[in-house]
């Protein structure tokens, strides 16, 4: 309706002198139900360029608007209120038509067409595999896959890729934490020593590399190997390099398909190297005067691109520091010719990416497709204090165990029901609440709940065969839950072109909500007939748009709870 009356005004604008060419209308839903469906303050922002007063515009586009003449299938009445304010009310004709557009499309409600065509790349998670995926790594991997579920129900052809580095200091000490238990495994009689401090003191066997991985997965690890009867050579420690990544990239797949998230490509930041790219791009930078040597390193000009300082692209030690290879990456995606690129980043990149993203500007490449995602961090919460749920896996909670404490569903939503730019705490109590306090809980049980009634109707013989007069639902609850019920397909629409899955969780709520307020005013079983089939097939459609966007969340819509 929205896209229709932005048509329909623009023509009208066409023929004022005065409106600029690049006029953009707002349209928002007044708060107010007697205000109208949809409000534009067209003529509030005209009155400057025309020099009228907005009252006088307003009653001038709508007049215009009547003389188009608007579709009295889709628009009923406009109004002029206030000091300018166009308001449009929907005809009932359209609603009813938009109700069995719900009922014939069924699963497929919701799909747009924006994307048509386009193809996008949402990179997540992308963990170094050293060890399990963290609570801190679910919010990352969350928002990542739903990002990819909107903006495929908005035709994007969407490809999910995990960034790794299985090379560097990380791994190297990775390798040496597990060789130090396989040895330890080997002959029991190897000193130990206590590391750490508190209640997070770890024994491990000596010597043990300095900041060494301390998880009881490395022992597991070391103790695998030790089973196989392999011979190793114990100065080949990338033996056990490969064992460990082997393990926890098999355990992190494990983790994100038990939250229904497959990956679709996987790129290793060591191909950067080996293909030489990363001094490539050091060269060009060269060549453009926007890199240099100094104290031995080299250093990025970002000063050019607004900063106060300058980057170090390469340490004195030859080490690049990461935003070489990260622009190395953001190049190859975009050469590969996605027109969306998606990152999602925890709050710790947000000073850093605006280098890699103006890096690759410079270079001649198109940065306004690559699109960051800024995460806030997680916090555990039980009875209002932070709280850790374990120490089993060293010093983190993993993602395998807070979905073993709340379940999937509940995990997924509650990483996705606030913005990603706000911090989030994870209310534990509230998590595992089976009551409409818990906002997953109050979505899935409106659907089952319908479905219950459905199946009571269906016990006692209604019918929903033949026709069925949608014009019988009159009551202002019912008119509102359509008029809700429409807003999946642009909801979906704008947290995709946002990257901001919490607008759907939001908007899931206030179908939920509409369904209540219809269904403690309406009856349906023990109404007439007619009336009864009516509210069932919009109880149905209610359903159904519950159930389409929690699979785009990625959450399960159960018939009974």
């Amino acid at each position: 309706m929205q896209a229709y009356l932005h048509s329909q005004i623009l023509l009208v604008l066409e023929g004022m002198e005065g409106v600029p060419s690049d006029f953009v209308l707002e349209f928002q839903q007044p708060g107010n139900p007697e205000h109208g469906d949809l409000a534009c303050n067209a003529a509030m922002q005209l009155a400057r360029h025309l020099k009228r007063g907005p009252k006088q515009i307003a009653d001038a586009i709508k007049a215009g608007l009547e003389a188009l003449p608007l579709d009295a299938n889709k628009i009923s009445a406009v109004e002029v209120a206030g000091p300018g304010f166009l308001n449009f009310r929907i005809s009932p004709s359209y609603l009813f038509n938009a109700l069995s557009e719900i009922l014939t499309t069924g699963s497929t409600y919701g799909h747009t067409a924006e994307g048509k065509g386009k193809r996008a790349l949402v990179e997540f998670v992308s963990a170094n595999p050293t060890g399990p995926l963290t609570v801190g790594h679910g919010r990352n991997a969350v928002l990542g896959d739903t990002i990819a579920r909107m903006l495929q129900w908005t035709g994007y052809e969407v490809e999910r890729e995990y960034y790794f580095n299985d090379a560097g200091r990380q791994m190297r000490v990775l390798g040496e934490s597990v060789k130090a238990r396989y040895l330890a495994a080997l002959d029991p009689k190897i000193a130990t020593k206590m590391i750490g401090e508190g209640n997070e003191k770890v024994e491990v066997p000596e010597p043990f590399p300095e900041d060494g991985y301390l998880g009881d997965y490395i022992a597991e690890i070391a103790k695998e190997l030790v089973a196989s009867n392999e011979k190793i050579d114990l100065n080949d420690t990338d033996r056990f390099k490969r064992a460990a990544e082997q393990k926890i990239f098999a355990e992190i797949g494990a983790t994100l398909e038990r939250m229904g998230i497959h990956m679709d490509s996987y790129f290793n930041e060591r191909s950067l190297y080996d293909s030489g790219q990363i001094w490539k791009i050091i060269d060009r930078f060269r060549e453009k005067d926007l890199a240099y040597d100094k104290d031995g390193a080299v250093w990025l000009k970002t000063t050019a691109f607004g900063k106060e300082q300058d980057t170090v692209l390469v340490k004195s030690t030859g080490e690049p520091t990461y935003r070489l290879p990260d622009i190395g990456y953001h190049i190859e995606k975009l050469e590969r010719g996605y027109d969306r690129v998606v990152d999602v980043f925890g709050a710790d990149h947000i000073a850093t990416f605006p280098d890699v993203v103006e890096g690759v500007r410079a270079l001649g490449y198109d940065a306004d497709r690559i699109e960051v995602v800024i995460y806030q961090f997680v916090t555990l919460v039980r009875s209002g204090q932070p709280v850790k749920m374990s120490t089993r896996k060293a010093t983190y909670v993993t993602l395998d165990e807070l979905m073993d404490e709340v379940g999937e569903d509940v995990t997924r939503f509650f990483f996705l029901m606030r913005s990603p730019n706000t911090h989030l705490e994870f209310d534990l109590d509230l998590a595992k609440e089976a009551s409409d306090t818990n906002p997953v809980f109050y979505l899935q049980y409106a659907h089952a709940r319908i479905q219950s009634i459905l199946r009571k109707a269906d016990e006692i013989g209604m019918t929903l065969q033949g026709e069925v007069d949608l014009t019988l639902l009159s009551h202002e609850t019912e008119i509102a839950l359509i008029k809700t019920l429409m807003g999946l397909p642009s909801n979906i629409s704008r947290a995709a072109e946002l990257n901001e899955p919490h607008r759907l969780a939001n908007f899931l709520r206030e179908v939920a909500v509409a369904f209540t307020q219809f269904y403690g005013n309406c009856r349906i079983i023990g109404e007439a007939e007619n009336l009864a089939r009516a509210r069932m097939l919009l109880a149905t459609a209610t359903a159904q748009v519950l159930k389409n966007g929690l699979v785009v969340l990625g959450i399960s819509a159960p018939d009974r709870m």
